[in-house]
């Protein structure tokens, strides 16, 4: 059987800034049919050479090498060629698709419209095929959403329909960039099985651009990794994951908190941050962060060179990476027993708790229309010393739960009760009291640091207002408790990379000695490498000042290595609450399976025989929930009940049950399933 000839080859790529070089002799090939993954840190190149390779760089970037398209030349040729071949022959899928979507546009006009540029279709005809895309990637009552505008589009129906407008006219190569990044597990993995549909239907090359190394282990045939804006290891997706022979592309691997692990590991960071493209290191770029650096290592740059069939690596050392990455640890057990949990203090509590917001409508005469069920009665519990995660897709109520805690006035409904004292009964003394007994770690480090303020006053402004003396020397040593240096305080929190930001951030929440630290997506911008720090950091911190977590996140990877206990919620309620353990190894709730079974694992063989369970739809809207179970129009389960089981799902909204020690359900008909 022959091999089919490339279709998009890429040749000693070249991308610079002025005297600022971005991408650094990318070199590689895709045939017919093949999915090459690209992957790397944040600033490797991976995105700017996918621009190159589009002609969408601006006029001021110089760009060599060569890109040829079904043995075209890219590189230097006019826009007018461009312009014809980009949506024909090769098609693009960009990160955020509500740039890559016109906001005064219908939907089905400007698929239409992609359509019509490289086809001799009416308006009619074009309409009908943009209709048959959106079913294709599926997008329900196809002919009536086509009508509606991109805001009207949940995120994932919206990177949907981009998707559809890529594969309008079968191109022979589609770039994928970061397609997956700003969705939920659940609307990742349709998107991705969206993908997969598209790919079988046009038999075209993908190019998919990612951080997630999860996901190119899924979908991947072969992995490109890149650093520095240039590739350090290249091969089969089998190769780079289980023999991979660059310490950079190990340590990624060793990042990454895993669904499957089930001890608490200690994640392998890699220490450091990347390089900036305009002051590179003059040897290996990866050297000074590389555990395995030698002398030899810092006089030149190390080409890739062949370390297998098909597999290449740029490292002197790359026989002694073995499939064991260096820094290895062994599993060790979860600090805080299930056992004694019960003897434990609790230092919050909530009830019951519900808040609902007016729909309103009018500009001068406004009337209530309706009402949002932000949260509609939850319950739970966080004792000493311990981790509860709270979970869920976007929308399901975390951060609205969050904020009424935060807030610590009377709830609307319900009880909630901090460090033993109830938020109803409040007075001001006793809330500023509170405050300091409770911190937050907000998202996004730097909206939540002053710009204007240095390390050290950021630090030194919780201890003032609480009439804390001794502010200098305190500050010193939050700074090493966090693992920064005492010259680090006459900087500005734009002078940091992310990771150290937040480092930043958790050290401010910790400067008035707290009891419980409430902790809002705190890794979620990161890289992994980066991200793998500071959840050692949070674990160690956790041990050694015995605080308590409330970690609200969408990441169940990084909640399973983190959390004690884990509550998901859906749509306003907890649809499943207990001990990690319990619930990851035994979930009970249709939901929790379809969310564990969403989770990506960056290992391809258990990856490629996994069982998934796709949802159906979006998340409904919380000012209009389903009766009876609020899961039951997207449940998997519900539909092979009989007739009387559906009836009572619509009919009675289940409550949370225990089934078995410290492991409640919210489901009429629970059943274990083994989804990991």
């Amino acid at each position: 059987m022959t091999t089919p000839a490339p279709v998009l080859e890429v040749r000693d790529l070249s991308v610079s800034f002025g005297d600022v070089p971005a991408v650094r002799g990318v070199s590689y090939t895709v045939r017919p049919g093949e999915v090459l993954g690209i992957v790397g840190e944040s600033g490797s190149g991976k995105s700017v050479t996918s621009a190159a390779i589009m002609g969408l760089l601006p006029p001021s970037a110089r760009v060599t090498g060569s890109v040829r398209l079904k043995g075209r030349e890219l590189i230097g040729a006019p826009e007018k060629t461009l312009t014809a071949l980009r949506g024909k022959t090769i098609s693009m899928v960009f990160q955020d698709p509500l740039s890559a979507l016109t906001p005064v546009f219908r939907v089905g006009d400007q698929i239409a419209e992609a359509v019509r540029v490289h086809q001799k279709l009416t308006k009619e005809q074009a309409m009908v095929r943009a209709v048959e895309l959106l079913d294709l990637v599926g997008i329900p009552h196809a002919g009536e959403r086509a009508l509606a505008f991109p805001h009207e589009f949940s995120g994932g129906m919206r990177q949907r329909a981009v998707i559809a407008m890529a594969i309008a006219n079968d191109p022979d190569v589609i770039i994928c960039d970061e397609p997956t990044t700003a969705l939920d597990v659940t609307i990742q993995a349709q998107v991705l099985e969206v993908l997969k549909t598209a790919q079988r239907e046009t038999g075209a090359a993908v190019v998919l651009i990612t951080h997630d190394l999860g996901v190119v282990a899924g979908v991947a045939d072969r992995v490109l990794v890149m650093y520095a804006g240039r590739p350090v290891e290249v091969g089969d997706v089998d190769d780079v994951y289980y023999r991979m022979r660059m310490p950079y592309t190990a340590g990624l691997l060793n990042s990454i908190p895993r669904l499957d692990d089930g001890g608490r590991r200690p994640l392998v960071p890699i220490e450091g941050s990347p390089p900036s493209a305009a002051a590179l290191p003059s040897g290996c770029p990866f050297e000074p962060r590389c555990p395995m650096a030698v002398a030899e290592c810092a006089p030149a740059e190390p080409e890739l060179v062949e370390v297998g069939p098909g597999h290449e690596a740029a490292c002197i050392r790359w026989a002694e990476v073995g499939s064991t990455p260096p820094g290895r640890h062994a599993a060790r057990p979860r600090d805080t027993p299930a056992e004694g949990r019960a003897a434990r203090e609790v230092v919050l509590q909530v009830d019951g708790l519900v808040k609902e917001y007016p729909l309103m409508r009018g500009a001068v005469f406004k009337r209530r229309v309706g009402t949002v069920h932000a949260v509609a009665g939850i319950s739970f519990d966080i004792r000493e010393g311990e981790t509860l995660g709270l979970v869920g897709e976007s929308g399901c109520g975390k951060t609205t739960t969050l904020m009424e805690i935060l807030e610590l006035v009377r709830p609307q409904d319900g009880r909630i009760v901090v460090l033993g004292r109830d938020t109803a009964r409040l007075g001001a003394g006793d809330r500023m009291a509170i405050r300091r007994d409770m911190q937050v770690v907000f998202q996004d480090p730097m909206a939540a640091l002053d710009p204007r303020m240095t390390v050290h006053d950021i630090l030194a402004e919780p201890l003032r207002t609480h009439g804390r003396g001794d502010t200098g020397a305190r500050v010193l040593r939050l700074l090493r408790l966090v693992g920064l240096e005492a010259a680090h305080a006459a900087r500005y929190p734009q002078d940091f990379s992310g990771g150290q930001r937040q480092r930043i951030g958790i050290a401010r929440a910790l400067a008035l000695e707290p009891k419980l630290v409430v902790l809002d997506e705190p890794v979620s911008a990161l890289d992994v490498s980066i991200q793998a720090g500071v959840l050692n950091l949070l674990e160690t911190l956790k041990a050694r000042l015995g605080l308590s977590y409330l970690f609200v996140a969408h990441d169940l990877a990084v909640v399973r290595h983190i959390a004690d206990r884990v509550a998901v919620m859906y749509l306003g309620r907890i649809a499943e609450i207990g001990r990690v353990e319990s619930v990851y190894d035994a979930p009970m709730h249709p939901y929790t399976q379809a969310l564990l079974s969403a989770i990506p694992l960056p290992d391809p063989r258990r990856e490629r025989a996994r069982r998934r369970i796709l949802l159906e739809g979006d998340l409904p809207s919380p000012a209009d929930p389903p009766s009876g179970c609020r899961f039951r129009t997207r449940c998997p389960k519900f539909r092979t009940l009989t007739d009387a089981e559906r009836g009572r799902c619509a009919e009675s909204e289940p409550d949370v049950r225990q089934h078995g020690h410290d492991h409640g359900v919210a489901c009429h008909y629970a059943e274990k399933l083994d989804v990991v």
